[in-house]
């Protein structure tokens, strides 16, 4: 599996990283791989269902196709209802799973972040990554969460990651970066993973990575 890349301090001027947790499928999930559109398998979207929310916060799921212009309305949307019996922190909070098409992200080179200095919703006209997560933090005011689903791609024959450029769209836009989950592919068969990648995904790669963010509106 590929080492994601280190991801920076939990706040400046300290030098002790954010947390990096790793899901594995339990024996009993099922072994579904993400459909074409998709990032996550089922028992991964189920997880974050448990670990996230409550009956009474739903999870909304969406597939991020491509970032022109108009993006909203051609993004399909899906409405889970929350987990009963989850003792999360998180729970009771707005949740957004925003599952992000590899073919959607930007290259390593791309400069994401804007000058936010429009008013009372900033860069939420934007087009493309700084416009969706100006709007997503004006969906989820009330310290909501927003997950990011995502993986690496093959730019030129290199693995590329673009997480970084993505968290720093999204701290400019007001989010809070607070977990790092790796979701691995496969399944558990003795002492070893069988790989179960996901479809047009690149050779080798096992894993898709989830990026938890905060929008932090409270005084």
């Amino acid at each position: 599996m590929h080492e994601p890349h280190h991801r920076g301090p939990s706040r400046p001027g300290t030098s002790r990283p954010l947390p990096t947790t790793i899901w594995l499928p339990g024996p009993n999930d099922p072994h579904h791989v993400p459909g074409p559109d998709g990032v996550l398998p089922s028992w991964a979207i189920d997880k974050i269902r448990t670990d996230f929310t409550r009956r009474s916060a739903p999870l909304i799921k969406i597939s991020i196709r491509d970032t022109e212009p108009g993006m909203d309305a051609r993004t399909p949307c899906a409405t889970y209802t929350g987990a009963a019996g989850s003792d999360s922190e998180a729970s009771g909070k707005p949740v957004l799973l925003a599952e992000l098409h590899p073919d959607t992200l930007p290259t390593p080179s791309a400069e994401l972040t804007t000058d936010a200095a429009d008013g009372g919703m900033p860069g939420a006209m934007e087009n493309g990554w700084p416009g969706f997560f100006h709007r997503a933090h004006r969906l989820l005011s009330g310290d909501g969460l927003l997950l990011l689903a995502t993986r690496q791609r093959r730019d030129a024959g290199r693995l590329t990651d673009p997480l970084g450029s993505l968290i720093a769209s999204a701290r400019t836009a007001g989010f809070h970066y607070l977990q790092h989950i790796v979701i691995v592919h496969g399944h558990l068969a003795d002492d070893r993973i069988q790989p179960t990648p996901p479809q047009g995904a690149p050779p080798g790669l096992i894993h898709s990575d989830l990026i938890v963010l905060s929008a932090i509106t409270s005084a």
